[in-house]
């Protein structure tokens, strides 16, 4: 059972979670393709949805990221809000606008701590308006 007094952003699973997660931004804006497969845990159970097609499994992830144009990636952050649970489980949310964009977007993972260290099992990626 979690303890929100003790066992919420333990300030260095916190910062394990938050250098994780700026490695994968950095991946993603850079088109850091090996990075981002590395990012993600290597499992069918694996799953993202994003602004335009629902990705089961580490496989349609990875096949997603490959054939996926490396342009207009780069995007400004607005908000970001981190929260790790316990020691081993972590969610990560932001706002965000690309670049030359009027909409904004959101984007979810949920991360856990694997043998390999921080992995996405879960992501959404959603766009306003």
């Amino acid at each position: 059972m979690i303890d929100p007094g003790k066992d919420i952003d333990i300030p260095e699973v916190l910062a394990e979670v938050t250098a994780a997660f700026a490695r994968y931004e950095d991946a993603l804006v850079d088109n850091k393709v090996e990075v981002l497969d590395a990012l993600f845990w290597p499992s069918p159970l694996t799953l993202r949805y994003g602004a335009g097609e629902n990705l089961y499994g580490y496989d349609a992830i990875q096949a997603f990221r490959a054939a996926r144009p490396a342009q207009g990636l780069a995007r400004a952050v607005l908000r970001t809000v981190i929260t790790t649970y316990g020691r081993d489980f972590a969610h990560t949310a932001i706002e965000f606008r690309r670049i030359g964009s009027t909409r904004d977007g959101r984007q979810t993972q949920t991360w856990a701590r694997t043998a390999q260290g921080w992995r996405v099992v879960a992501a959404h990626v959603s766009l306003l308006g």
